[in-house]
């Protein structure tokens, strides 16, 4: 088993696809790298979201959060690019990422996208 940051998310079959739920998830541990100055920036990334068919499998969802630490982002293009990468693996009813980014110059940086 691997434990190295990975952008490779899995997915399993909606155990129950007649009823709808919700799903949510707290990853407070997210970082990446401010593109300006190369400083660290921490986050809160909160995700909720109505499966369709398929659930993202936890240990791929934390190996591809961990693989942004490293690279330098702005809040609102990796908040973005995390919503469109579920998106796509996962077709879901509705889904909404929300990147709570800690106070960086002053300013406290709260990002929210939703599909549809």
């Amino acid at each position: 088993m691997t434990t190295q940051p990975s952008r490779n998310l899995e997915w399993f079959a909606n155990p129950r696809p007649g009823r709808e739920y919700e799903i949510r998830f707290d990853c407070p541990e997210f970082t990446c790298l401010c593109p300006k100055t190369g400083q660290p920036d921490f986050a809160t990334v909160r995700i909720r979201y109505v499966p369709d068919a398929r659930c993202v499998e936890l240990k791929s969802l934390k190996l591809y959060l961990w693989s942004f630490r490293d690279e330098g982002h702005f809040h609102e293009a990796v908040t973005n690019r995390i919503l469109d990468d579920l998106v796509a693996l996962l077709a879901p009813k509705r889904m909404t990422v929300e990147g709570d980014f800690l106070v960086r110059g002053g300013i406290h940086t709260v990002v929210e996208v939703s599909h549809p």
